[in-house]
C-alpha cells in the first residue's frame, strides 16, 4: 500500500479541479489502451481509433514515445503535469476551456530535452532506445495530445464536462455529509482513509515512496475515462527530476457517474408524453439522490426549469427531497418508480 501523509492545512486547502489536458491524457491513455470500459467508450473507440492508429502508423518516433511515456512501471511525469493553470482570469471570468487547455499544454511543450528523456527511461525502466534519443519529444509529445484534443475530445467536451461537474458536486455533497474519509473512500482503484493523517493512494508497491504533504496544493481531478494516475510538481534538477516533495500533487480519477450516464436508456417516449420530456427526464435520473445542481449539469436544463420540474415531481407524490448536511437531495418515490417502468413497458409494447 502506497500513502501520503496529509497535515490539517493541505487537506482544508484541497480542491477539486477541471483540467482539459488531464481528460486529454486520459483519452490518449484510454487509445493506447485500445479497449472500452463501458458502452460509450467503446462507441468513441469505435469512431476515435482507427484515426488514432493510422496517425501513429504514419509517424514511428512517436508511436515509440507514447508506448514509452505510458510505461509498465508509470506515465512519463512530462506527459502528466500536475494541472495548475487558473480556472478564472483576473477579472473573476472563467477561462474558455480552450484557452485553459493551451496553457496546460504549453507546459509540456516547454519540457527540457534532457528531462523528457530522463522521464522516458524512469517510466520504462530501462535506457531510452536509439530512436527516443533526441532533441524534440516533448514538442512531439504535445503534438499529438493537442491532436487528440481537437480530433477526439473536443467535439464531445460539452457533455463530458457536464459529466464532471456532476462527480464534483455529488463528491462535494458527501464531503459535506461524511467528511474526507466518505468522500475519498472510493476515488480510484487502492484509495481509502487509513486513519489519523494517512491517505491510502494505491495498492502497488512499486509506485512513489510515502510522502509528507506539508505546505503543498493538493487536486482531485476527475476525467470521464476509466483512468486514473497521481501527479506531482518534482522540479528538475541537472536535466533529472529529485524525489522531492513539490508544490502540487494531484490525484486525477474517473467520474463515477460516467457508466450511468453513457449506459442510461432513453426515456419512455409514452412517460414523456405524460411528464413533458423535461419532468420524465428528471423522474428517470432520480434513481439515485442527487442535488438540483448535479440535474442542471447532467441534463443541461436551466436551473429555473429543473426546480419547477422537481417541485412538481414533489407535489404530485414521484420525487421526495431530504436534507444531507448542506445539501438538498432529491430522489423518486415508489409511486415515481412504478411510473416509469410503466412507461417502460408502454414503450417496450410500442
Amino acid at each position: 500500500m502506497v500513502w501520503w501523509r496529509l497535515d490539517t492545512d493541505t487537506l482544508a486547502g484541497s480542491r477539486f479541479a477541471l483540467s482539459p489536458l488531464a481528460e486529454t491524457v486520459a483519452a490518449l491513455k484510454t487509445l493506447h489502451r485500445g479497449g472500452g470500459a463501458h458502452p460509450g467508450e467503446r462507441r468513441w473507440l469505435d469512431a476515435a481509433l482507427p484515426r488514432y492508429r493510422e496517425r501513429l502508423a504514419a509517424d514511428p518516433v512517436t508511436a515509440a514515445l507514447v508506448g514509452a511515456a505510458l510505461g509498465p512501471r508509470w506515465n512519463a511525469t512530462f506527459l502528466t503535469p500536475t494541472p495548475g493553470a487558473e480556472e478564472r482570469g483576473a477579472d473573476g471570468r472563467r477561462v474558455a476551456d480552450g484557452e485553459l487547455f493551451a496553457r496546460e499544454l504549453a507546459e509540456v511543450r516547454s519540457t527540457p530535452p534532457a528531462v523528457a528523456r530522463a522521464d522516458l527511461a524512469e517510466a520504462l525502466g530501462t535506457p531510452l532506445p536509439p530512436p527516443l534519443d533526441r532533441g524534440d519529444l516533448a514538442e512531439r509529445a504535445a503534438d499529438l495530445l493537442a491532436w487528440v484534443w481537437a480530433e477526439t475530445v473536443e467535439p464531445g467536451w460539452p457533455q463530458r464536462r457536464r459529466i464532471i461537474e456532476a462527480d464534483v458536486l455529488a463528491r462535494t455533497a458527501r464531503l459535506g455529509a461524511g467528511g474526507w474519509a466518505d468522500a475519498l473512500s472510493d476515488l480510484r482503484p487502492g484509495m481509502r482513509w487509513l486513519g489519523g493523517d494517512r491517505l491510502g493512494i494505491g495498492h502497488r508497491d512499486d509506485g512513489p515512496e510515502p510522502m509528507e504533504l506539508s505546505g503543498v496544493q493538493l487536486l482531485f481531478v476527475p476525467v470521464t475515462p476509466q483512468q486514473s494516475w497521481l501527479c506531482w510538481d518534482v522540479p528538475p534538477v541537472d536535466g533529472r527530476r529529485r524525489a522531492a516533495p513539490g508544490r502540487r500533487y494531484a490525484v486525477v480519477y474517473p467520474c463515477s457517474g460516467v457508466l450511468a450516464e453513457e449506459g442510461r436508456p432513453p426515456v419512455p417516449k409514452a412517460l414523456a408524453a405524460l411528464l413533458g420530456p423535461g419532468r420524465a427526464a428528471l423522474l428517470a435520473l432520480l434513481d439515485t439522490p442527487k442535488t438540483t445542481s448535479q440535474l442542471v449539469a447532467l441534463t443541461g436544463l436551466p436551473l429555473g426549469s429543473v426546480g419547477r420540474h422537481l417541485r412538481i415531481l414533489r407535489e404530485s407524490g414521484l420525487a421526495l427531497r431530504r436534507r444531507a448536511g448542506r445539501s438538498v437531495l432529491y430522489r423518486r418515490t415508489p409511486a415515481g418508480q412504478v411510473l416509469l417502468e410503466a412507461g417502460t413497458d408502454a414503450g417496450g409494447r410500442r
